[in-house]
């Protein structure tokens, strides 16, 4: 039988790149790339080949092995693995690149900052206490090629070979033997007179003087070139003077010279530093440090290097959501370093935290992914969606916050196009009907009619033709004056969508009803609204033929033209929750309906003065907004979807140079079309004429005395809205039509428990009156 002898070189579950790379320490170790077989993951690999004749070399390298091997420390190079055969050494480390070769390629970007640079300064520094005070050793060989950079930007302190004791135990320092490290050796060691007074730091702190120098000057020619500072900065030459002098014994020790250049003023004194410190000591801060930091973070990231934010940064506030309770202030930095990460690594990092966040019942939590919900939306996928996003985004319908009801509903300018049939046509159009019709907040309301808009080319064929007449035409009949502009330029952004028919009859007949509004801004709205559909329906009348072009959108599965229609009307978000709605929800605090206290304009002399006729709200019927079986057109989403993240959501002027229709005078409406008016801030009526008597005054049950008509009796009242549910749950979720068979429904118990009650009194008094009857006797009528 034949027994073959391993390789352990070839079992060795790292895979080594045979090309060394540049600017690796100088001597006999050459840096290799390497990978871990099994999972593909980066590491470096130190290799050493053993040479005839080298034992002392062998001996110095066998002792940096066990020497990285032993040293644990964060700034100190991170050791894997290793394997020590007859013909080499192989140490496995973290993936570095040498410090040389990484400011290069950050110099010839552009990017080298020197925050980065005193961080690094800082590890190093940090290292070297570490070594002197705490293990009481020399490292010996402090260079540029002794220093390494991880993927973080974190600057790591390696290079170990020329290490020694300082107990003074009989061991020397080794002999380098190597030019290009002994340029770096201080003058106090060519005296062997050994008179010479110094500290056992001295040697190592002369060193990252020269570190210092070839950072900010480049390669060290000489020693005697340590006497101009070149390009450090000022702030830190000072500290620089004192680890090159002359005099060993005045050189500070590490810790000290950490202290003195983190004093105020000093060059480790910055945001990076500070941010980076508190990072390391991040698990034992309190939580109201916590949340002070993370608040503070997204104003400092900006001037961070990007690779630092995205393996540094990011996974400590992934760790800080997930187990720290970190809350809402981690989102606003999570989202911004997230803009550095490519697609496949914000899906693995990023969207299994968004998708938790979501379920969260914190309000401060929900608002903000709404608010931010634009930062991330292209990376969730349909099923994600609709199975984990929106069933805890609609909960924000029925929230007491009126805040978090505006946030849900512009949200779903994001999520429509990414919605399924069900949720798009009848869970979120349930839920629209009822912010329409019941919610207290006038601008809640107008932003649903404006959200019902823009997402109505994602809705199925069916869905638009049974909802958006009756919500549009429900919305100018809205208390709150804006609503009422909404629900007109509803009806024009959404003209392609009726039918010839609908125009003539449903259509026209309520934007004619506009033009006797109290509010001059919604006339004008709808007298442009009304010569626009005219217009188009004379074109059809002169030429029937354009029929079926006009109509062409009206059965369609979905419009992805209407894209382009809905961003040219208005800035449709109308409000942000910090402008207009907190104003409205301020001058309203209390959750009252709100009514119509516009200044009446009256109407000419000689106009008829009938009685006003209060306009009862429309209730939801079965042929509106009822939450029936949809027709089997599913709604397919658009691949030319609209970038509503490129509209001004502050801004509610309407813009018409996207917007090309069929007709010109679309496009001329739509160009003098304002929001602005009236809208912007609550405005107080204006001061009526002299003489002119305040609403209140008008007898509104009986005619006037006199025979001159009342001005304003022409004007149709306008319906107050219903008193919202103040909690989360209690909200019927059946149809709207509902309330008025509850409420006959409790008129007829009552009135059935008021007989009872009577007939119970009748049969009490007669066996009053009458008495107990005698055993045996007969009762008598």
């Amino acid at each position: 039988m034949w027994f073959f002898a391993r390789d352990p070189v070839r079992d060795f579950p790292f895979e080594l790149i045979p090309e060394p790379l540049e600017g690796g320490p100088p001597g006999p170790w050459a840096l290799h790339r390497g990978r871990k077989k099994a999972t593909g993951s980066p590491v470096s690999i130190f290799v050493y080949d053993v040479k005839p004749g080298a034992e002392d070399q062998t001996q110095v390298a066998k002792a940096a092995f066990k020497r990285l091997k032993t040293l644990r420390h964060p700034n100190i190079l991170a050791y894997i693995d290793g394997l020590e055969t007859e013909k080499c050494l192989h140490v496995v480390t973290e993936a570095v690149t040498p410090l040389g070769m990484y400011l290069k390629a950050r110099v010839e970007a552009g990017d080298l900052k020197e925050l980065e640079i005193s961080w690094g300064l800082h590890q190093i520094v940090k290292a070297l206490s570490f070594l002197v005070n705490d293990c009481s050793l020399i490292h010996n060989n402090v260079c540029m090629a002794a220093v390494f950079v991880d993927r973080a930007g974190e600057w790591k302190l390696g290079s170990l070979d020329y290490m020694y004791s300082a107990q003074g135990n009989g061991e020397g320092p080794p002999r380098k033997g190597i030019p290009e490290l002994e340029q770096y050796d201080p003058p106090e060691l060519a005296d062997s007179s050994g008179r010479v007074v110094k500290e056992k730091w001295s040697a190592d702190m002369w060193r990252l003087g020269c570190l210092i120098w070839e950072v900010f000057n480049g390669s060290l020619p000489r020693a005697a070139a340590l006497r101009n500072p070149g390009k450090i900065p000022k702030s830190l030459v000072p500290h620089y003077c004192e680890l090159v002098g002359a005099n060993p014994k005045v050189r500070p020790n590490p810790a000290r010279f950490l202290q003195n250049c983190r004093a105020p003023g000093g060059f480790m004194s910055n945001c990076f530093v500070e941010t980076n410190l508190f990072l390391e000591e991040i698990q034992i801060k309190e939580p109201t440090e916590k949340q002070k930091f993370f608040q503070e973070l997204s104003k400092s990231l900006d001037s961070f290097p990007e690779d630092f934010c995205r393996h540094k940064v990011l996974p400590q506030l992934l760790t800080a959501f997930e187990f720290g309770n970190a809350g809402a202030v981690v989102l606003t930095p999570l989202f911004k370093v997230g803009k550095f990460l490519n697609a496949e690594e914000y899906q693995q990092k990023i969207i299994p935290v968004v998708v938790k966040m979501f379920s969260s019942t914190d309000r401060a939590m929900r608002i903000r992914l709404l608010q931010q919900m634009e930062q991330f939306i292209q990376y969730l996928d349909e099923p994600t969606v609709n199975t984990q996003i929106f069933p805890h985004v609609v909960h924000g319908f029925l929230d007491t916050n009126p805040a978090i009801r505006e946030q849900t509903v512009k949200s779903m300018l994001l999520l429509a196009p990414k919605l399924n049939e069900a949720n798009l046509n009848v869970e979120l159009m349930k839920h629209f009907a009822r912010l329409q019709a019941k919610d207290d907040q006038g601008p809640i309301r107008c932003n649903t009619t404006v959200c019902l808009g823009k997402i109505g080319s994602y809705l199925s064929a069916s869905t638009r033709h049974r909802v958006l007449t009756s919500a549009f035409s429900r919305a100018t009949k809205d208390p709150f004056a804006p609503s009422r502009v909404a629900g007109v330029l509803g009806f024009a952004a959404t003209h392609n969508l009726y039918s010839m028919n609908d125009c003539a009859h449903k259509i026209l007949p309520v934007l004619c009803g506009l033009t006797v509004d109290p509010e001059k801004s919604v006339r004008d709205q709808a007298f442009k609204a009304i010569r626009s559909f005219l217009s188009k329906l004379e074109s059809v009348s002169e030429d029937p033929t354009q029929l079926a072009e006009v109509e062409k959108d009206v059965h369609a599965a979905s419009s992805p033209g209407m894209g382009g229609a809905a961003a040219s009307w208005a800035g449709w978000a109308v409000t942000g929750v910090s402008s207009l709605t907190s104003k409205l929800i301020r001058a309203h605090p209390t959750a009252t309906p709100v009514e119509t206290n516009v200044p009446q304009r009256p109407m000419p002399e000689g106009l008829p003065a009938p009685a006003p006729t209060p306009v009862p709200a429309i209730p939801t019927t079965s042929g509106h907004w009822e939450t029936q079986e949809e027709d089997k057109d599913t709604a397919e989403d658009s691949s030319t979807a609209d970038r509503w993240d490129d509209e001004d959501w502050g801004s509610l002027e309407v813009s018409s140079q996207d917007h090309k229709s069929l007709e010109s005078d679309w496009s001329s409406w739509e160009a003098e079309g304002s929001w602005d008016q009236g809208w912007q801030e609550e405005s107080s009526p204006e001061r009526p004429p002299e003489g002119t008597r305040m609403a209140s005054e008008y007898n509104w049950g009986a005619p006037e005395p006199n025979d001159k008509g009342d001005p304003f009796s022409s004007l149709s009242a306008r319906p107050s809205t219903q008193q919202r549910p103040d909690s989360w749950g209690e909200d019927s979720w059946e149809g709207l039509e509902t309330d008025s068979r509850q409420a006959k429904a409790e008129l007829a118990r009552k009135k059935r428990e008021e007989r009872r009650r009577e007939m119970e009194a009748k049969r009490a008094e007669k066996k009053v009156a009458k008495g107990p009857m005698k055993l045996g006797a007969r009762k008598l009528d």
